[in-house]
């Protein structure tokens, strides 16, 4: 990555100043000046340091720009004559707007670094806070269950201990799903892992998604719209699946008065619209701008809440679109409810 910003920086200033240069020469042939000819080398030493990395390129830069106002357009042309006072002088001022214009860019990044580190430790804390959260409550259900079919053995009535042993397996299930969730976001935001996309059927897609989802919901119907035309889409198909699982899971968990869910795929142009949609309570506007930033402000919930994941699920769902080069947004409806939308790009 330094290479690659170096040899970018490189060019950059080369381009600059060969722009700067040619433009020099234009002025000089059709209005024969030479009074703008240290204004605009100047701009482009501003134009260069901003840009550019360090100090470096704005120093090189300024020398250049020297040397090609004594040698191509100072008398004697095309003939250098360094030690000049017009030469020196230019020499200390386009020194001077070089380092200045550097070092308020150094100190500009610093800060924007600054700030994008804090603002990700803080991310980190609230996303802590929210998994903690989070777990709390199925472990111990999950303790309080064991618990109790243990001390309680020989007492308790044979669906007393299914009932127990259901709402074990519900929320380890419910638990191995947020792993599941935190694995994918952590492996999608490294840097040095790349997304391997293969082509992939949409109906088959779809038909994975509505059968792991009704192993996993079973008491909530889902309505399927798809078109009618052969699409396929260049996709890692188990991270999509994640996604719209994800997306139907939280509108079973979180749309409160649901009686309506609707997964809906259209195309528009040669992108591949993915829709999940309800009729329920919709969601907040405070918290539409934040949804999938990985947490969720529970302020006010108490410590036995029910588990909630949706923020970190949506978290999840965000980077895996972004890795696909996609887009996804969420909205309420007029009618009621809220619809989930991201378009994926398909095959010619």
């Amino acid at each position: 990555m330094k290479t690659k910003k170096v040899i970018t920086d490189i060019l950059f200033a080369a381009a600059v100043l060969a722009a700067a240069f040619g433009i020099n020469m234009l002025i000089k042939t059709v209005y024969g000046t030479d009074s703008l000819i240290p204004m605009i080398f100047v701009l482009g030493i501003f134009l260069i340091s901003l840009k550019t990395d360090g100090y470096v390129m704005g120093i090189i830069s300024s020398a250049v720009s020297v040397l090609a106002v004594n040698y191509a357009f100072t008398f004697p042309y095309y003939a250098f004559d360094l030690i000049s006072p017009e030469c020196v002088f230019s020499v200390a001022v386009m020194l001077i707007i070089s380092v200045l214009t550097s070092a308020l860019t150094v100190q500009t990044k610093k800060q924007e670094k600054a700030k994008a580190e804090s603002e990700m430790e803080k991310m980190r804390a609230n996303l802590l806070r929210g998994i903690s959260h989070d777990l709390r409550t199925p472990l111990t259900s999950i303790c309080g269950s064991t618990s109790a079919i243990i001390d309680n053995y020989d007492v308790l009535k044979k669906d007393q201990q299914i009932k127990l042993l259901t709402e074990i397996r519900e929320d380890s299930a419910w638990l191995t799903r947020m792993v599941e969730n935190l694995l994918s976001v952590t492996r999608i935001d490294s840097e040095k892992v790349q997304v391997i996309k293969t082509p992939t059927v949409l109906e088959e897609l779809i038909d994975a998604v509505v059968l792991k989802f009704r192993k996993r919901c079973h008491e909530c119907e889902v309505t399927v719209t798809i078109p009618d035309e052969f699409i396929s889409i260049p996709m890692d198909a188990l991270l999509i699946e994640q996604v719209l699982i994800n997306l139907l899971e939280n509108a079973v968990f979180h749309a409160k008065g649901m009686t309506k869910l609707e997964l809906k795929v259209f195309t528009e142009g040669r992108q591949a619209v993915f829709e999940v949609s309800d009729n329920g309570c919709g969601i907040p506007k405070e918290r539409l701008e934040k949804l999938f930033e990985g947490y969720l402000d529970r302020s006010g919930a108490s410590a036995d809440s029910s588990r909630n994941n949706m923020g970190i699920g949506l978290s999840v769902c965000a980077s895996i679109i972004r890795a696909h080069g996609g887009c996804i947004t969420a909205k309420n409806k007029k009618s009621g409810g809220a619809v989930f939308r991201f378009d994926l790009e398909t095959e010619e």
